[in-house]
């Protein structure tokens, strides 16, 4: 998304890339399928702290990993950086909660989404 008004990139964009991020790692691992698979997750807590603007064209990059892990939910902290800076641009956390995609209901954390998830602990 391009910049807004003031110059850089919106703060609900940040939520965005949180989201790509923890996804894109999930579906690489084989641990979510998002249109067919059984379990889904839904976030009922984000938070993102701003250290400095980012801005279009940057190149971003997110650093991931797991700072809780639950029998039904994660959460998931996450680094944005700016190519061109040198320090956290942002940083925040969102938590997921697993369910089952018909009922809405918690579920356990299916084993392959456990075992990708340890992987970022």
């Amino acid at each position: 998304m391009d910049n807004d008004i003031y110059g850089h990139v919106n703060n609900v964009v940040y939520y965005s890339w949180f989201d790509t991020a923890v996804n894109g790692y999930l579906i690489e691992q084989g641990a979510l399928d998002i249109h067919h698979g059984a379990v889904i997750g839904l976030v009922i807590e984000t938070q993102c702290n701003y250290f400095e603007s980012l801005a279009f064209p940057d190149t971003i990059h997110a650093g991931l990993r797991v700072g809780h892990l639950g029998r039904s939910s994660v959460r998931y902290e996450v680094g944005l950086f700016s190519a061109s800076g040198e320090l956290t641009a942002a940083a925040g956390h969102f938590v997921h909660v697993y369910v089952d995609r018909q009922t809405r209901r918690p579920v356990p954390l299916p084993p392959a989404l456990r075992e990708a998830l340890a992987a970022l602990c």
